[in-house]
């Protein structure tokens, strides 16, 4: 039966995105400003032992207050500097390719894979350079890229891996966690709309023991002392020593408090987010869309973002699907406008859309439906018989 004006104004307005924060995460904040250690400290660096340990292996994790920051601590780790250049997809966050700036490099943009969205191997070996220091492939809306063909191709030309992994935690490729994959740093990213979150936040995970002290260092002004170590201290322990021009990037213990409590839960949430992009396989099969790329076998997808592609036979354009799902109370996101199409990048580099059709393409008519683990069954039945309604 169709819905009536007025009891479509009558519904509540459904986001693209929402937190899932539950009193156990509310207590552990609590308790952390009881405690009296607000900022980086204890908590802090529990969040990070247990990270790592859901990871497995040798790998070190360092909590940072943003994925940018830790993508920023990653390369300048690495060394990259003034005169390098660094590949990274247009189709992702601004964040991917302005870190690359902080340092006085320069991004090189490619195109993406039509199928997955994830950045195109081939457009990688096109771009590579003799300035090229270093590959920064997304793992976009939570599915893991070609990374053997990705790891592969930087072998044979020495360059690093640096994982953008803001969307992908927790992603599975060919068995093995992304940030277990072998790149020189995996960065996560714990933004309020992902499938965890801090508020604020993400975690820099390595197995290489010297980028992980650097890293660490450069977190917090390239001082030679950990601060909670020194504010702990029963003896004197007030010396310390600014080695180099840090950063100020480290995870407050509020923060890491709800980390903490978030992570005992990112199985439930992610078992949730896969039946939830089940749901719309199903109910959206027949309709004029390209659904998204579903993981490969011995893979899983995080299903951070569910992002639709408007077929050429839809009898309405993008614009138009999200002004009419916004009449019915339906919130969405464009995921995303593509970095060549931004005014600085496009300027700075003398970018053109041809030079990018798939990602272009694939901008014009996409769009993020809503998909959070606080969505009841009804929420997301709303979505797929408005999607019906409007492109029926």
């Amino acid at each position: 039966m169709k819905q009536t004006q007025q009891e479509i104004g009558a519904l509540p307005f459904l986001p693209f995105a929402a937190p899932d924060i539950g009193e156990e995460e509310i207590a552990e904040v609590i308790d952390c400003m009881r405690s009296g250690w607000v900022t980086t400290g204890p908590r802090s660096k529990q969040f990070e032992h247990e990270f790592g340990a859901y990871l497995g292996g040798q790998t070190q994790a360092i909590a940072v207050n943003s994925a940018t920051a830790g993508l920023h601590l990653a390369l300048e780790a690495l060394g990259i500097g003034p005169g390098d250049e660094v590949i990274v997809p247009t189709l992702t966050f601004t964040a991917t390719a302005e870190v690359v700036r902080y340092l006085g490099a320069d991004p090189v943009l490619v195109d993406v894979d039509p199928h997955t969205l994830n950045i195109d191997v081939a457009a990688i070996a096109h771009a590579i350079g003799p300035r090229t220091r270093a590959i920064v492939p997304v793992h976009y809306a939570g599915l893991a890229c070609d990374m053997d063909a990705i790891l592969e191709l930087a072998a044979a030309h020495g360059l690093k891996v640096v994982e953008d992994a803001a969307h992908a935690f927790p992603t599975v490729y060919k068995g093995a966690l992304v940030g277990t994959l072998g790149s020189a740093v995996t960065v996560f990213s714990f933004y309020a709309n992902k499938t965890m979150t801090t508020g604020e936040g993400g975690m820099v995970v390595t197995s290489d023991p010297e980028l992980a002290a650097r890293i660490r260092l450069m977190r917090l002004h390239g001082i030679s002392q950990d601060a909670f170590a020194r504010y702990v201290s029963r003896t004197p322990a007030w010396f310390y020593e600014v080695v180099a021009p840090g950063f100020k990037y480290n995870l407050t213990d509020i923060a890491a408090a709800i980390g903490i409590q978030q992570l005992r839960k990112i199985d439930r949430f992610a078992q949730r987010r896969a039946a939830m992009a089940q749901a719309y396989e199903a109910g959206l099969a027949d309709l004029p869309l390209r659904l998204p790329a579903q993981a490969g076998p011995g893979a899983t997808h995080a299903w951070h973002l569910y992002v639709v592609r408007l077929e050429a036979a839809a009898r309405i354009g993008r614009d138009e699907l999200i002004g009419q799902l916004s009449e019915r109370g339906i919130g969405t996101s464009v995921h995303f406008i593509p970095l060549h199409r931004h005014p600085y990048w496009r300027d700075t580099y003398h970018l053109t859309p041809e030079q990018f059709p798939v990602a272009d393409a694939s901008y014009q008519s996409m769009v993020t439906l809503p998909l959070y683990t606080r969505m009841s069954e009804a929420d997301q039945q709303r979505v797929i018989g408005a999607m019906r309604a409007v492109l029926q």
